[in-house]
């Protein structure tokens, strides 16, 4: 059994005194493939290194999270492309992660919309995936995104909403965009209805898994520092959820990222 975990920044300093052990722990508990989100430029650049120094492990994305949009500047957005055209670099998977937080709002919400608009328009034109990061902002991302496949600006299968925490009827719009779900600790939570709902109803070959590493651990290993090793319990949780067995729920979690960031299986 193997799983793939969508969504790890292992790249994060708080993984700086002991990565080699959670890789240790990760690859023993199943784990045999870790996305590397880009969130700021130097997340973009640690994890640029780790999937060149250990490509048949790790993969990476690049982009800016929202929180940093009003960092973003023409020579960010140049580095993002070279990244993309692979020239000299382990080219990235996919851009991101990228898009909305108008919960704390660290960037003016008008830049972070433009940003957003940027980063979609170099996921097109280099056809690549997007990581998006969507919280309280559904309307305004939904909007963008429809205006820019208006315009045909967006891809077939433009990418995943990770972490996503929205309703069914939001789900099933971005499944008609040729979206994929992903997700993570919170739906082992005891409070986790909207998920649950969701994750029942959605197909299961649009579903990814991810841990969100160092953030939201899964019950029973709530408020500790996340890491891949935790992953298995998400699966399982999924696997309930779907009415599959675990190994069934690996396989095809696993098979769901390969295609979408286009990895050999």
């Amino acid at each position: 059994m193997r799983w793939f975990d969508s969504h790890a920044h292992l790249q994060d300093e708080k993984f700086a005194d002991d990565l080699p052990n959670v890789i240790e722990r990760a690859k023993a508990a199943g784990v045999k493939r870790v996305l590397l989100p880009g969130a700021d430029y130097q997340s973009v650049v640690r994890a640029e290194k780790l999937a060149a120094e250990e490509s048949d492990y790790f993969c990476y994305s690049s982009g800016i999270h929202p929180h940093d949009a009003d960092t973003v500047d023409d020579n960010m957005l140049n580095y993002i492309k070279t990244l993309a055209e692979g020239t000299g670099f382990h080219k990235p998977v996919a851009i991101g992660e990228v898009g909305l937080d108008y919960h704390y709002d660290f960037s003016p919400r008008n830049i972070q919309r433009a940003v957003f608009e940027q980063f979609i328009e170099i996921a097109w034109y280099y056809k690549l995936p997007l990581i998006i990061h969507c919280r309280e902002a559904t309307e305004d991302c939904l909007s963008i995104l429809r205006s820019k496949a208006a315009q045909g600006r967006l891809l077939t299968v433009p990418g995943v909403f990770h972490c996503f925490s929205g309703s069914a009827q939001t789900a099933d719009t971005l499944i008609d965009m040729g979206f994929y779900l992903g997700f993570d600790g919170p739906i082992t939570f005891k409070n986790s209805r909207k998920a649950a709902e969701v994750i029942k109803i959605a197909p299961l070959e649009r579903l990814l898994i991810e841990t969100d590493s160092p953030y939201l651990a899964p019950e029973p290993l709530r408020g500790k520092r996340n890491e891949p090793s935790y992953l298995p319990y998400i699966g399982r949780k999924l696997a309930d959820l779907k009415g599959i067995s675990t190994e069934e729920a690996a396989d095809i979690t696993w098979q769901n990222t390969c295609r979408l960031f286009q990895i050999p299986v």
